[in-house]
């Protein structure tokens, strides 16, 4: 019998702020491999695990913290795809004073685009979407209206729920706090070449 093949897309900053959001003690160091094979069932075959983030920039203590973690995704074989982080100039109208506001950039468009073509090129039966973020709605019911037989499923991050982006999915669920918990990374991570990464202290 031929099982279910499941993709999943994960909105790697929805994520991370839905978990600090929900003030998850010491649970940043996600093993997102882990968390993922918990809710595989017998009759389903993880094909892959894309993520979707953006390098930090101009913040040397996050970017360090940030590369970490994702070089301990990385061990596990989740594929990244990297956006833009874009910083931009405000300016005070009273004071006149500068400042930079750092924002991501085409996350929800990489997404987007690969769950319509992997649609496309039959790569999954089933897309578990990680993510709140409204934007994706429209390439959701772009999948359920020109493929019937696949289905895209949404994982909410912890206070991240979106009555909208349920409405779209042919199923939804929230990933709850003692799952987040009970699937992190040991304080060390060895990768392929030996080098040992260890949990930020801040984490």
């Amino acid at each position: 019998m031929l099982k279910n093949r499941v993709i999943v897309y994960i909105d790697g900053f929805n994520l991370y702020f839905g978990i600090v959001d929900a003030g998850i003690e010491n649970s940043k160091w996600l093993n997102i491999k882990s968390l993922i094979d918990s809710y595989i069932t017998h009759n389903q075959e993880l094909v892959e695990i894309k993520y979707f983030t953006s390098r930090i920039t101009n913040q040397p203590s996050k970017q360090k913290r940030q590369t970490t973690y994702l070089e301990a995704l990385e061990t596990t074989g989740i594929n990244i795809i990297y956006g833009l982080y874009k910083a931009k100039e405000i300016e005070c109208n009273n004071c006149g004073h500068n400042w930079a506001i750092s924002n991501e950039k085409m996350t929800d468009v990489n997404i987007a685009t690969h769950l319509l073509m992997d649609a496309f090129n039959d790569k999954y039966d089933t897309a578990i979407l990680i993510s709140g973020d409204s934007d994706l709605v429209p390439p959701v019911k772009a999948i359920h209206n020109q493929f019937n037989k696949k289905a895209v499923s949404v994982f909410f991050p912890p206070e991240r729920h979106n009555i909208t982006v349920a409405g779209a999915a042919k199923g939804s669920q929230i990933i709850g706090k003692k799952k987040i918990k009970d699937h992190q990374f040991p304080l060390n991570v060895t990768k392929k070449d030996g080098y040992v990464l260890t949990k930020p202290e801040s984490w």
